[in-house]
């Protein structure tokens, strides 16, 4: 199978699983307990990409600017700083450790 194949067949797999959504019962998405589960799934899934698009350059581990704005960042939020100032906090120590020659 070439590349075209296996990305045809995962949207439709995509597809299929968001169709298969439909039939879940109501009642199953009112109960208080999935939406803590559902809630919890997303922010996993969001650190864990966050995590890998931060220590990942191809098939290697790099430890660069980028872990210094993500630690940046985790330190704002900490400190619960308004998101904005998350943001720019992680940019601006990214933008400073590169400026030192730490790519």
């Amino acid at each position: 199978m070439n590349l075209w194949m296996w990305l045809l067949l995962a949207c439709l797999l995509g597809y299929g699983w968001k169709l298969l959504g439909y039939l879940v019962p109501a009642s199953l998405l009112r109960n208080p307990r999935m939406s803590r589960i559902a809630g919890t799934m997303t922010i996993g899934l969001l650190a864990s990409l966050t995590i890998v698009n931060a220590v990942a350059s191809g098939q290697a581990l790099a430890l660069d600017a980028r872990m210094g704005a993500l630690a940046a960042a985790g330190i704002a939020l900490w400190l619960r700083a308004p998101f904005l100032v998350v943001v720019l906090a992680g940019a601006g120590a990214a933008a400073g450790l590169r400026l030192l020659g730490w790519s």
